[in-house]
């Protein structure tokens, strides 16, 4: 297989449940798949569904599960870094056929990834293994590299109406 590049960016809903989408699609395909989650620390449902009943599906997560609004803490700044040493053995592995890095763009966003560290993920990728980064504002060094880059954007949203995320369909 030729591994690509992939970003799912913007200000839309969606990007960690296309990457999801993918990884079911990789599976139904006979593929490993390896999703390491920035900054999350709390399973959404289709994260608790996949760890259930998708073994071909290993997920991690690299974070605190809480936004991170000011300058990030020391655990902050060491559970993304484990995160990121991770990302890497994966990669180097050879276990997984695609591996995602959901959030990596909130976590660089939030000062615990440095856009070097993100760049040098996606050096590490082996030709052939597909990589999909996730998260807001994609940095132009990291689009510029990627092989196809899919931006989501918000035209409307229930939560400028006050409505509040509802599990199942937010999370």
């Amino acid at each position: 297989m030729i591994g690509c590049v992939q970003v799912y960016t913007g200000d839309g809903k969606g990007k960690t449940t296309a990457a999801t989408g993918l990884a079911v699609r990789a599976v139904g395909a006979g593929k490993r798949v390896f999703m390491g989650q920035f900054i999350k620390g709390k399973d959404s449902c289709e994260m608790a569904l996949l760890r259930e009943r998708c073994p071909e599906i290993t997920i991690e997560q690299f974070g605190l599960g809480r936004f991170i609004r000011k300058a990030p803490s020391a655990e902050d700044l060491e559970v993304a870094a484990a995160g990121v040493k991770r990302l890497e053995a994966v990669l180097k592995g050879g276990e997984f056929d695609v591996v995602i890095a959901d959030e990596a763009n909130g976590a660089l966003g939030a000062g615990v990834i440095t856009l070097e560290t993100l760049l040098a993920l996606v050096d590490a990728r082996p030709a052939e293994v597909e990589l999909v980064i996730t998260g807001r504002n994609a940095p132009p060094e990291l689009i510029a590299r990627a092989d196809l880059v899919t931006e989501m954007r918000k035209v409307k949203h229930c939560f400028d109406a006050g409505i509040p995320a509802r599990e199942g369909i937010e999370f």
